[in-house]
C-alpha cells in the first residue's frame, strides 16, 4: 500500500470529524483535494473505508482498523516530536484530555497554571458523559482521561488524584434543611432527580441506595448537572450531586445541602489511559502538575 502519512492524518481528521469538508478544512485543504485523497487511500487498500448515508459518514470494518492505525502512528510521531523539543530545551505540541462532565467545574481551573508555565502547548479539552469518555478511551484518542468510575474490563494505569463527595441537594428554604441529621427514609416520599444511567453519579448512587436499602417512590431522569440544579430550584424534587457542582452563590440563594446519614457518599476523581500506552514527556508532566495542583486546592 502506498499511503502517505499526510493521507494518513487526512484519513484520521474525516473519521473523527465525520465529515469530508471539516477534515479538508482541518487539513488545510480544499474540499475536492480532500475527496481525491480519500479516493487514493480507499484504492490502495482495495476495498470500501466508509459509506455516506443521509449526509452521515459511517466506517467500514476496515475503515476503522485504518483509523485506529493512523491513530496509533500519529500518536507515536507526536511522541517522537516532543521528544526531540525535549532535548533541545523546549516544551511543544500538544496535549489531548479527555473528561467526563462534572470534571468541567474544577479540571479547567487546575489547567490554568499549567498553560501559563507551557505557553506554547495546545490543550484540547474534551468535556462528555462518562460512556463517551470510555469510547474515547476505547479508541486511544486522547493522552489522559478524568472520570470517576473506569472501565473495569480494561487495563489501565489508573491514578486517584481528588476526592469526589456526593451530597443530596433540595430547594434553599426545604422543610427538613434545618435538621441537623436526617435518615435518608425521611425522604421515602419525595422525587429524586437523577443523571442518566451509566454515568459515575449514577452508578455512586445506586450502590448507596441498595446499600441502605432504599427504594425510590417516585424518579426523573436529568442529562446534566446544569438540568438538576435548575430543578431542584424549581422543586421537582431531591438529588445527588457532586459537590464540585455546586456554587457557594446557589447555596446562599437556591439550593441547600441536606445532613443525611451517610453522605456525602464517597467518591474519587480517577485519572487513567490504558497501560500499554507510553503516554508523551507533555502528558507526563501534565499528570504530574494535575496531581500537585489537586493536592494544593484541597489544602487551599
Amino acid at each position: 500500500m502506498n499511503i502517505t502519512f499526510r493521507q494518513l492524518r487526512l484519513f484520521l481528521a474525516t473519521a473523527e470529524t465525520g465529515s469530508v469538508s471539516a477534515a479538508a478544512r482541518a487539513m488545510h485543504v480544499t474540499q475536492p483535494t480532500a475527496s481525491m485523497q480519500l479516493r487514493e487511500i480507499t484504492e490502495s487498500v482495495g476495498m470500501p473505508l466508509y459509506d455516506i448515508i443521509g449526509r452521515q459518514l459511517h466506517l467500514s470494518d476496515a475503515g476503522q482498523r485504518l483509523a485506529q492505525t493512523a491513530r496509533s502512528i500519529v500518536g507515536e510521531w507526536e511522541a517522537f516530536e516532543q521528544s526531540i523539543h525535549a532535548m533541545h530545551g523546549l516544551t511543544q505540541g500538544k496535549l489531548r484530555v479527555a473528561v467526563v462532565s462534572t470534571a468541567k467545574y474544577f479540571v479547567p481551573r487546575l489547567l490554568g497554571s499549567f498553560c501559563e508555565q507551557h505557553p506554547n502547548i495546545d490543550i484540547s479539552l474534551e468535556v462528555l458523559n462518562r460512556d463517551g469518555v470510555i469510547q474515547r478511551l476505547r479508541d486511544n484518542r486522547d493522552d489522559l482521561y478524568v472520570m470517576t468510575t473506569p472501565p473495569a474490563d480494561m487495563v489501565l494505569e489508573d491514578q486517584v488524584f481528588l476526592s469526589n463527595p456526593l451530597v443530596l441537594i433540595a430547594p434553599r428554604n426545604y422543610a427538613l434543611s434545618t435538621r441537623k441529621r436526617l435518615s435518608l427514609d425521611a425522604l421515602k416520599n419525595e422525587r429524586f432527580l437523577l443523571r442518566e444511567k451509566g454515568s459515575g453519579t449514577r452508578l455512586a448512587t445506586d450502590r448507596f441506595f441498595e446499600a441502605q436499602n432504599f427504594e425510590l417512590s417516585s424518579r426523573l431522569e436529568l442529562g446534566s448537572n446544569e438540568a438538576i440544579k435548575e430543578a431542584v430550584a424549581g422543586h421537582l424534587g431531591v438529588a445527588v450531586i457532586s459537590r464540585h457542582a455546586l456554587k457557594d452563590s446557589e447555596l446562599d440563594h437556591e439550593l441547600c445541602i441536606l445532613p443525611v446519614n451517610g453522605t456525602p457518599i464517597p467518591s474519587q476523581w480517577h485519572l487513567v489511559y490504558p497501560k500499554a500506552k507510553q503516554i508523551s514527556p507533555i502528558a507526563a508532566v501534565f499528570q504530574a502538575h494535575l496531581v500537585q495542583q489537586a493536592r494544593l486546592w484541597v489544602k487551599d
